[in-house]
């Protein structure tokens, strides 16, 4: 794959992707639930990417960008910055190379996600909880380090990676009506969009984003990039703007962005943790709260759901703060 940013991965990226990153990572299961089925009146599919060695779909990224390296730039490691479950699986790709990797992460980011960087070897710098603290942090790490820079979705390795999951999806499931992914920075889309344009056509792709971080919402219904600096929400997964690259693909190829308030977010979440008995994120639930706030855009449709992460810091629970 060319190493230029500004270069859009095709299908066959997708396809040397999830050969390359076979031996790294767990093909997760699907999970369904009769009562949130007669809940919301769809058939609702649930991948498990939570079920991840580092816990959330973003090792399938981070894993492709560090086997890809070559020899040489490997010497130096990797660099990235993220609120959290980028920079543990980008900590954990490199570990299991046995590289360097150097993570720039708000100082605001989870407990649980920090602890997790520090278990897979990751070197935390930390920053301000904004996009522009970040990236400026992030320019002085990677200077000092001159480690290769994932990016934590704008990266063309990145996405051809997120998309193995849709073509899993695909092969364990008889057909969707529908997929259904959060949107933050817009890796997890943008893998989607490009794995069903080719696999699945006929599927169409929703995004699901919280009320209080509507860039990609409002991006979308504008036809080009808003950008907030620093929003706040419980879904602190989703908090990062689109760049070009993701745009290109959700403007392309998703059907419709919905939102979900923070108290929709936790409603959904509990109901997930009860009624299909897994451990995930504020940011995974997203999904479902959209679904429940738009049941006649869902209602009779076979419906697949990407349940993005799973680490929460359990000593503080969204519905106990």
């Amino acid at each position: 794959m060319k190493d230029s940013a500004m270069y859009i991965p095709t299908y066959e990226d997708m396809l040397a992707a999830h050969e390359r990153i076979a031996p790294h990572i767990r093909r997760t299961p699907i999970r369904t639930s009769a009562y949130l089925n007669e809940l919301t009146g769809a058939e609702l599919f649930f991948k498990c990417e939570n079920f991840q060695e580092p816990g959330a779909f973003k090792v399938r990224g981070a894993s492709n960008a560090v086997f890809g390296l070559d020899e040489a730039q490997a010497v130096k490691g990797v660099a990235t910055h993220s609120s959290g479950n980028h920079a543990s699986c980008l900590s954990y790709a490199a570990m299991l190379r046995g590289i360097p990797c150097n993570v720039v992460m708000p100082r605001t980011a989870p407990q649980a996600k920090k602890d997790t960087v520090r278990r897979y070897g990751g070197k935390i710098t930390e920053c301000e909880p904004s996009t522009s603290s970040r990236e400026e942090t992030f320019a002085r790490v990677q200077a000092e380090t001159g480690g290769d820079f994932v990016h934590p979705y704008n990266d063309p390795r990145v996405i051809a990676g997120q998309g193995t999951c849709a073509k899993e999806f695909v092969e364990q499931t008889d057909g969707l009506d529908l997929v259904v992914a959060p949107i933050g920075g817009g890796g997890m889309i943008s893998g989607t969009c490009l794995t069903l344009a080719t696999l699945a056509p006929e599927t169409k792709i929703i995004a699901a984003e919280p009320e209080q971080a509507d860039d990609a919402y409002r991006s979308f219904k504008a036809g080009h990039i808003i950008a907030d600096d620093a929003p706040k929400t419980i879904a602190d997964g989703l908090l990062v703007p689109l760049k070009d690259l993701t745009w290109h693909f959700v403007s392309s190829h998703v059907s419709d962005i919905f939102t979900a308030s923070d108290p929709e977010i936790i409603d959904a979440m509990k109901l997930i943790w009860k009624h299909l008995r897994v451990v995930m994120e504020p940011s995974s639930a997203v999904p479902l709260a959209t679904i429940l706030k738009n049941p006649d855009a869902f209602k009779g449709k076979r419906v697949g759901i990407i349940i993005t992460g799973g680490n929460v810091d359990l000593d503080k629970l969204p519905w106990t703060l």
